[in-house]
């Protein structure tokens, strides 16, 4: 709430969010992703085609091997990649985030990277739920994200 002409009125909430499309579902698992908006992330194409995941761990799977998912592309395709940040639920440029690794906390596939747009929420939310390590997007790996599943 703030003071404006001096009534209070509510702030609106101007962050961008991914809007996900009812029929989205994951190219990895399936699920339909609008069911999961907290843990949503999507790639977007060269060609303007979006392909949208349930969670950042689906996200890399995909962005390792997309031919595994049936997708002919390249990650020289990908032009832009986004996730939801763990705490605002803002859309943020995934290659500008940090995430969280090995944490308690579960996200719609088990085990995830948590993602947050800033290293400060990163290192407070990996005290509190027992993160073993805080990562940027080029430190993440194939063998990294499938050994979430392990």
């Amino acid at each position: 709430y703030f003071l404006q002409n001096q009534n209070l009125t509510t702030q609106e909430n101007k962050i961008e969010q991914i809007k996900v499309p009812l029929d989205a579902k994951c190219p990895v698992c399936g699920m339909f992703v609008v069911k999961y908006p907290k843990w949503a992330a999507n790639i977007v194409t060269n060609k303007g085609h979006t392909h949208y995941f349930d969670g950042v761990k689906d996200m890399m799977k995909f962005y390792f091997e997309p031919s595994k998912f049936h997708h002919n592309h390249s990650k020289d395709e990908f032009t832009k990649l986004y996730i939801t940040d763990y705490y605002s639920l803002e859309m943020v440029d995934a290659k500008k985030c940090f995430f969280v690794l090995g944490s308690n906390i579960f996200g719609p596939m088990g085990h995830e990277l948590v993602p947050f747009k800033n290293e400060m929420d990163a290192v407070e939310f990996s005290k509190f739920h027992s993160g073993k390590a805080i990562l940027k997007f080029n430190s993440i790996t194939k063998q990294i994200v499938y050994g979430l599943d392990q």
